[in-house]
């Protein structure tokens, strides 16, 4: 009732005195105070503090901090340690600055096991030592974006937080080698970890890392123009139980690393190749004959892959429900034909640049399982063949929600038109040039713009 009252009274008296005097405003305030301690006096001789901090837990921090102001009893039971298990401060990322991390830390004390500053900036290397020493069961944390830590941090959280399972430092980009390191030491129960857009992450720091923590199931490293074959081998060879690996951008990379990959780590549903362009078929072919569990596979901008790797994949990878293949430009319709009929969960699939498919492809999708019932998302930007036919063939999509159809010159708007008629939940996103105007003839008058007219 406390709550109840709280919630919906106070808006209500605020809207009914916008044009009455500061002293009758005072007293609806005074009165409301009084309700409210009232009722909650009356809650907290009814029900036993176990079971009010058992209610409090579910509430989020901005809840907590409203419930915490509204007597003393309630201000000891919204800040008990026991509710604060789990912080996202990322709402209030602007107005974090280290002494309320320090703050928390000392409350929270054992209790809590997941924090997340992402994009914090305020916060330092002296309140994360402050944080990790208080809060030593601490499971998973992210630091994404936080600008201002350095390795000090890491090397806090390897001496205190033993029980690490997932570590953060995307965008960190003072971060070497040596954090990954200091976690190697300190953390062998690690099993995810993100250190995109790290310039300072050499393979050394990779290797340690795959030394050091070998329950590791997700590593993701995207723009970590560094990372090396030597580094993903190394984690192939020691880390075999990994899920989900993302290396976008990581443009050094060879077929090795891809093949130690597959050959050592079967259980992986998710891959992350985008913009690797050395990669070719053999890594593909790899997969296909190791990775039968593989969910989503991204490798856009892979320039080397042809319908030879898509192929392979089709035959065994039939759980297969994501796949990125923008500019792949050598994939033909064949690479269709062979997902239409070996992959039928497929609900997303990106095609954009990849300027040999036509009608004839989209319609072996079109007559799928996985398109008449999973195909949700269909990309074909920038595919120069395709024309109208391929919209009439998927009509039959039933589940289809959204297709990408930039720069495709043969689509027209009465192509568009007839799709939506037969799905118009369906949201498509296409553009048209402007027509250009004739060129003037004859001796007629010359026709200003406004702009001229004036000058």
């Amino acid at each position: 009732m406390a709550m109840e009252t709280l919630t919906r009274d106070v808006p209500s008296s605020m809207q009914h005195h916008n044009n009455s005097s500061v002293s009758n405003m005072k007293h609806s305030y005074v009165q409301l105070s009084k309700t409210c301690l009232d009722e909650d006096a009356q809650i907290n001789k009814k029900l036993p503090k176990e079971l009010l901090l058992r209610i409090f837990s579910y509430l989020d921090v901005v809840s907590l901090c409203r419930c915490a102001q509204v007597s003393r009893a309630w201000n000891v039971l919204a800040l008990d340690g026991s509710n604060w298990q789990k912080i996202d401060l990322f709402e209030f990322q602007t107005d974090v600055e280290g002494p309320v991390i320090e703050n928390i830390s000392r409350r929270c004390g054992g209790f809590l096991r997941q924090i997340s500053l992402r994009g914090c900036q305020s916060v330092g290397d002296g309140s994360l030592k402050t944080l990790a020493q208080c809060c030593n069961y601490i499971e998973y944390i992210n630091l994404n974006g936080c600008k201002r830590i350095t390795d000090s941090t890491s090397q806090s959280l390897s001496q205190y937080c033993k029980k690490l399972l997932s570590l953060d430092i995307g965008s960190c980009s003072m971060v070497t080698d040596l954090s990954l390191k200091a976690i190697s030491d300190g953390c062998p129960n690690l099993t995810s970890v993100n250190i995109s857009w790290c310039d300072g992450i050499t393979e050394n720091g990779v290797e340690a890392l795959a030394h050091g923590c070998p329950k590791l199931k997700s590593f993701i490293s995207k723009g970590c123009t560094r990372m090396t074959t030597r580094a993903i081998s190394c984690l192939a060879q020691h880390c075999v139980k990994l899920e989900v690996i993302n290396l976008h951008g990581c443009n050094n990379i060879e077929d090795e690393a891809v093949i130690k990959l597959a050959n050592n780590c079967n259980s992986l549903k998710y891959l992350c190749l985008a913009n690797c362009s050395l990669l070719t078929d053999s890594c593909l072919v790899s997969l296909a004959e190791q990775c039968y569990q593989l969910n989503t596979l991204e490798v856009a901008g892979c320039s080397q892959f042809t319908d030879i790797g898509f192929l392979a994949l089709s035959k065994t990878c039939h759980l297969l429900e994501k796949m990125d293949l923008e500019e792949c430009v050598f994939i033909t319709d064949s690479t269709l034909f062979h997902l239409a009929m070996g992959c039928p969960r497929l609900e997303n699939l990106s095609l954009s640049h990849c300027e040999l498919i036509t009608d004839e492809g989209i319609r072996h999708l079109s007559t799928s399982t996985c398109a008449s019932e999973h195909l949700a998302v269909l990309e074909l930007d920038n595919c120069p063949l395709i024309t109208d036919a391929s919209l009439e063939h998927l009509i039959n999509c039933h589940n289809l929600q959204r297709i990408m159809l930039y720069d495709c010159q043969l689509i027209t708007r009465n192509g568009i038109k007839r799709l939506r008629t037969h799905s118009p939940n369906i949201n498509v996103h296409a553009y048209f040039a402007p027509v250009t105007p004739p060129p003037s003839t004859g001796n007629s008058r010359q026709h200003y713009c406004r702009c001229c007219a004036i000058l």
